[in-house]
């Protein structure tokens, strides 16, 4: 059962929404060189530095054997986000590429924990 929401909460809700920049992280074309676990886990202390830093709040790895490797939200507009994703060493490297998409959501949302 789910929690019943009314039109009037949602009308106050929804202006509170922000805009964010959802990630969608993919294989490249370098993603089996030689060397590439060294760049993975660089491209991981970045993700770290950039969650401590507060401008990658959600990320989230995936491991399940497909294309996709990881997706996240970025606390910047679409341009910052482009330069962020631009610097990443598996992006440079050719490990990995990307997808940036405009997104909403609340302020202060959280994955359970």
């Amino acid at each position: 059962m789910t929690t019943t929401v009314t039109d009037e909460e949602m009308r106050s809700l929804l202006p509170t929404a922000k805009e964010y920049t959802a990630v969608i992280l993919k294989s490249g074309p370098n993603r089996h060189m030689a060397g590439v676990d060294a760049i993975i886990w660089e491209h991981g202390r970045r993700n770290f530095a950039l969650h401590a830093d507060g401008l990658l709040p959600i990320v989230c790895p995936i491991a399940d054997g497909s294309e996709v490797h990881g997706v996240g939200i970025l606390d910047l507009g679409l341009d910052e986000a482009r330069k962020i994703m631009e610097d990443d060493p598996g992006v440079q490297a050719g490990v990995f590429v990307y997808e940036l998409h405009t997104c909403r959501s609340f302020p202060g949302s959280t994955l359970p924990g």
